[in-house]
């Protein structure tokens, strides 16, 4: 049996796993190595890109720059996550501001150490990173729509960390990244829906507080159609292998998500929604080795 004081270590360490969202961070590190491997780098053979020190840096500091990003954001919502998920609030309250912050501030300085054993221009990459996050979390999240597209934009850098790393710049990966990005701003936007009870109580200036949910949802709405665009792309000019059977069922849950939408009346309705995106995005991640299956047993030999 554990002993009070070890059972206080664990619910604070869980706490803390809560607060860096550490199964989002793991989603991030398989997705920055799947993409470096079917995407970027398919040229490359297998066992070099998954050894290669600078990738694993690279994702390392990615990693810590998020968890931190985390932290900041959890740090500026207290009062409205209080409010929107008082139980997920009330676990992560068991570990002291002030421990987050010395966290914050401690993962963010070994990201930038880890980032100078690439390069001077990784320093200087993952540093404006990390501005960026503070930045949007203390000031661009309470505006409508710039929130959105920032919050988006720093959702996709760590892929464009290794994207610069590989330096490949073939169109096909700007056609996925705004897939990807599409998908990204309608999860924030849904998330602020679902969050409207918090944004109106801490004068958040987001997309349903300033114009109401009905324009809210049009805008969603119409940005999903638009997502429609890059998956005909994906789907009839450029070679996926396998990866097709994804985009069928985006196009069902796509179909899905609408008719939930338009039915959404309250809190609990807009997480079911939410969940359907991240279902998408991690289907995503999952479906990359599913572009070129051959491409696997081929870069092992």
């Amino acid at each position: 049996m554990l002993s009070r004081k070890n059972k206080l270590i664990l619910l604070k360490l869980l706490s803390l796993f809560s607060v860096v969202r550490g199964y989002n961070i793991l989603i991030i590190v398989l997705a920055q190595y799947l993409t470096s491997i079917f995407i970027l780098a398919p040229h490359i053979k297998l066992r070099n890109v998954i050894l290669d020190p600078n990738l694993f840096v690279i994702v390392l500091a990615t990693s810590g720059v998020i968890a931190a990003g985390y932290i900041i954001n959890n740090f500026y919502d207290r009062e409205k996550d209080l409010i929107n998920r008082p139980q997920k609030t009330m676990l992560d309250r068991l570990v002291s501001q002030r421990t987050k912050l010395t966290v914050y501030f401690v993962l963010n300085f070994l990201s930038v150490v880890c980032a100078s054993y690439v390069s001077f221009r990784a320093v200087v990459f993952f540093s404006l990173y990390i501005f960026g996050i503070w930045f949007y979390s203390h000031k661009l999240k309470k505006f409508p729509i710039i929130g959105n597209i920032v919050a988006s934009l720093l959702a996709i850098t760590p892929f464009f960390a290794v994207f610069i790393y590989y330096k490949n710049f073939d169109e096909v990966i700007f056609v996925h990244a705004t897939f990807l990005f599409l998908i990204l701003i309608v999860r924030e936007m849904v998330k602020d829906l679902g969050n409207l009870r918090g944004d109106i109580a801490q004068d958040y200036k987001t997309l349903p507080v300033v114009y109401g949910e009905l324009i809210s949802k049009r805008i969603v709405s119409i940005l999903l159609l638009i997502s429609c665009f890059p998956v005909y792309l994906l789907l009839t000019r450029y070679e996926i292998g396998y990866m097709y059977l994804y985009f069928y069922i985006c196009i069902f849950l796509f179909i899905a998500f609408l008719f939930g939408l338009w039915k959404s009346k309250g809190r609990i309705h807009y997480v079911w929604l939410h969940n359907i995106l991240k279902t998408i995005i991690v289907l995503g991640t999952l479906s990359i080795i599913l572009i070129d299956i051959t491409l696997v047993l081929d870069r092992v030999m």
